[in-house]
């Protein structure tokens, strides 16, 4: 039999700190409707990112997926980064 990898979770947000070398933290927003009131819901979510060239600026879209851990607070990494903060 063929061992299989399980699908990585992926998710797109925004750099909203470079915080020391190849790490940065994204912001990723969920907006979703309250389940009695209807309203609509913005939740955020804060990742720290592992960044191993230092290629994200604050304000960039990125692209992270989940990994192994990395560090005490990293367990996602950058795949690409999707616009530039401009």
């Amino acid at each position: 039999m063929s061992e299989q990898r399980n699908k990585r979770k992926a998710r797109q947000g925004v750099v909203v700190s470079r915080s020391g070398d190849k790490t940065c933290v994204v912001a990723v927003e969920q907006r979703k409707p309250h389940p009695f009131y209807k309203k609509m819901i913005t939740r955020t979510s804060k990742f720290h990112v592992h960044d191993e060239e230092n290629a994200t600026n604050v304000g960039d879209q990125v692209l992270i997926m989940e990994t192994r851990p990395v560090s005490k607070l990293k367990r996602w990494r950058l795949v690409e980064v999707v616009e530039e903060a401009k």
